[in-house]
C-alpha cells in the first residue's frame, strides 16, 4: 500500500512539474513575432513569401506592362514594406522579380531583374540596409495567375518578398 501511494504521489508531482513549464517564446524558435511584436499577428516564416501572406507585413508589389517603375499605389505599399523592415531589423529578404507571359525568355528575365532591383533600390532609399536585401528574377517562369488576359497578366507583373532570415 505504501508503495502504491508513494508511486502515485511521485507521478502526480512529475506531471505537475512537467505541465507547469513556461518556456518563454522568442523569435529564434519561430513561436513569436520579432522582439517587439511588430508583425501584428501576421505569419512570418523563414522562406515564407508575400504572395502567400507568410512574410509578416510585407506585401507583394505590382507593375504596369513593360515597366519597372515604382509609382502610384506601389509607393504606398513600398513605404509600408520599408517600415516593416526597419521595425524588424532581424528580417532579411530576397526580392523576386516576375513578368507576365508576353515577351521572350531573355527579355522577361531582364525585366524581372529590373523590377527586383528597382524594389531593392527604393527600399534602400527609404532607409533599409542594402545588405539585408538580395534580388533574383524569374521572368515569367513562376506565374501567380493562370490565363491569357489582362486579369491574369496584371497579377503576374510583380515583385514579391521571401524571408531569408528572421
Amino acid at each position: 500500500m505504501f508503495t502504491r501511494a508513494f508511486f502515485t504521489t511521485l507521478m502526480v508531482g512529475f506531471l505537475a512539474v512537467g505541465c507547469s513549464s513556461t518556456k518563454p517564446k522568442n523569435a529564434q524558435d519561430g513561436s513569436a513575432d520579432a522582439a517587439n511584436g511588430a508583425n501584428n499577428g501576421l505569419s512570418l516564416e523563414l522562406n515564407g513569401d508575400s504572395d502567400s501572406n507568410k512574410a509578416g507585413g510585407l506585401q507583394t508589389v505590382f507593375f504596369a506592362f513593360d515597366s519597372s517603375n515604382i509609382d502610384g499605389s506601389t509607393k504606398d505599399t513600398m513605404k509600408s514594406n520599408a517600415d516593416f523592415l526597419k521595425t524588424n531589423a532581424n528580417v532579411d529578404i530576397q526580392v523576386e522579380g516576375h513578368c507576365d507571359e508576353r515577351g521572350g525568355r531573355q527579355y522577361n528575365l531582364a525585366l524581372g531583374e529590373r523590377r527586383a532591383k528597382a524594389v531593392r533600390d527604393y527600399l534602400v532609399a527609404l532607409g533599409v540596409e542594402s545588405k539585408r536585401i538580395s534580388t533574383i528574377s524569374y521572368g515569367n517562369e513562376r506565374t501567380m495567375a493562370e490565363g491569357h488576359d489582362e486579369s491574369a497578366w496584371s497579377k503576374n507583373r510583380r515583385a514579391n518578398f521571401v524571408v531569408t532570415a528572421k
